[in-house]
Parts: C-alpha cells; sequence; structure tokens
C-alpha cells in the first residue's frame, strides 16, 4: 500500500448507514444529512480506513494511490 490515498465518497450513491464513521471515524465523518465524507481528500494510508471502504455496503467510496494513480478500492473487475 503506498503512503498517501486520495480518498472520495460518491455522496449520489452514499445511503449513510454510518458504517465508514464508526469503523474508521478518524477518516469519515456523517453531516447533518447524514451522508458520509472523508476528513481530508488525502490521508495517510490506513487499514481502518480501507476496511471502512470494504465494508461499505453500496461500495460508495473511492482509494487511490496519491503516487501512482492506483485504484485501491474499489477492486477492477
Amino acid at each position: 500500500m503506498g503512503d498517501r490515498w486520495q480518498v472520495a465518497v460518491d455522496r449520489g450513491v452514499c445511503i449513510g448507514s454510518g458504517l465508514c464513521a464508526s469503523t474508521a471515524p478518524e477518516g469519515f465523518r456523517l453531516d447533518s444529512a447524514r451522508q458520509s465524507h472523508p476528513v481530508t481528500d488525502e490521508m495517510a494510508a490506513q487499514e481502518a480506513v480501507l476496511a471502512a471502504a470494504e465494508g461499505c455496503p453500496v461500495e460508495a467510496i473511492v482509494i487511490t494511490e496519491v503516487d501512482s494513480g492506483e485504484a485501491l478500492f474499489p477492486p477492477e473487475e
């Protein structure tokens, strides 16, 4: 895994389950509309953030390695 990740949440897909914020509270917050957003667009690689993306029931979280631009999640089919 790279040292820095770009993290985004597709708010059109997010259903506001809160799983990401509970799994990785340092990486995600829910707003007043119960939509998830990353605490910051770019962050240090963290297992909890990847676990939150993998556990998202609608795969609304996208993680990309900053240096290489490689998509880490969701995996390419």
